[in-house]
């Protein structure tokens, strides 16, 4: 795997506008303990649960700010985005390690077009950072830990050469007792869950069919087998390797269905089904279940509730009938 880039003072400023995103507030900035508004980028400490964020079209002004204090990583994700399940835990742990130095603002890019367009997130996960209130490219896809940990440290240095050596205080988190406490997981999606951590994919999807035998209802079991399935797929393939043997044999099956994974997986969800109900249509009957059985999946993945699904469920049903 080729490491991402790492960040550079030189694309502190050009590669995307945040003004129009900076200048609005989802509420006024709480005052100090005295009753004095906080000046920006005064180092003011701000509550530990402002570590992790999710962060809208509305309020991201109220990142920009604190980017005068602290770097904020930006994780573009979406739920039906199998990589950014995987990488959103290991932003959030590393976070959670640096104490306060870093700061992690979770933008849904279903639900924020704007931050999505703001940051050019052609495929997800797409990971940036906002610094002294402007944006700084930092990788895109899921990264191993190590990879991630040596991008979080060439940020800090970045942001020291422009000022920003604020610290969230997390003293001020809220006594455990406020917290909400978590149902345990099932057994059988616990032992997913962990397997996913481990990258171990098929033990993941034998943990998922293992609760959809005890459950064969459960909804999110079955949408975390077609997930782990998808990884599963495309785990130790090149994605040159898969684009490549697609374009020479835009007639072979096989081809066709890896490429509409690898489109899924990297948040190209339209160009995913395109691609399958196109093969479909060319495909004699005899020979037409394999892509219909892919594109059932990647809907699994994608999420039945999404309009993207809906419009390719309604052109599937127009081939078939």
């Amino acid at each position: 795997m080729t490491n991402p880039p790492m960040p550079d003072p030189s694309s502190m400023r050009g590669a995307v506008d945040l003004s129009s995103l900076a200048s609005r507030r989802s509420a006024p900035q709480p005052p100090a303990a005295d009753g004095s508004a906080p000046a920006a980028g005064e180092g003011a400490p701000v509550p530990a649960s402002a570590l992790v964020v999710d962060a809208t079209d509305q309020s991201f002004g109220q990142v920009v700010e604190l980017s005068k204090r602290v770097p904020v990583v930006v994780d573009l994700w979406a739920e039906w985005c199998a990589p950014c399940k995987q990488l959103t835990p290991v932003l959030e742990q590393l976070v959670a390690e640096y104490a306060g130095r870093i700061v992690l603002a979770k933008v849904d890019v279903d639900a924020n077009p704007q931050l999505a367009q703001a940051f050019q997130a052609q495929s997800i996960p797409t990971v940036a950072a906002v610094v002294a209130g402007q944006p700084v490219p930092l990788f895109t896809g899921a990264q191993p830990e190590q990879v991630v940990r040596e991008v979080f440290e060439q940020l800090l240095q970045l942001a020291s050469q422009h000022g920003v050596n604020g610290r969230v205080d997390v003293g001020e988190a809220p006594a455990e007792s406020e917290e909400p406490v978590e149902e345990p997981l099932p057994e059988h999606v616990q032992e997913a869950y962990d397997a996913i951590e481990r990258g171990d994919y098929e033990a993941a999807a034998a943990a998922y069919r293992t609760a959809l035998v005890k459950q064969p209802s459960d909804a999110e079991a079955k949408a975390g087998l077609a997930q782990v399935s998808l990884l599963a797929r495309l785990q130790g393939r090149g994605i040159d390797e898969i684009r490549q043997a697609a374009a020479s044999a835009p007639d072979d099956v096989d081809a066709q269905l890896a490429v509409a994974d690898l489109d899924c997986s990297g948040g190209h969800v339209d160009d995913a089904f395109d691609r399958l109900l196109t093969l479909f249509a060319k495909l004699a009957p005899a020979d037409r279940d394999p892509v219909r059985a892919r594109l059932l999946e990647l809907f699994e993945v994608v999420g039945i509730d999404d309009p993207r699904v809906g419009a390719a469920r309604r052109r599937l049903a127009s081939l078939l009938y």
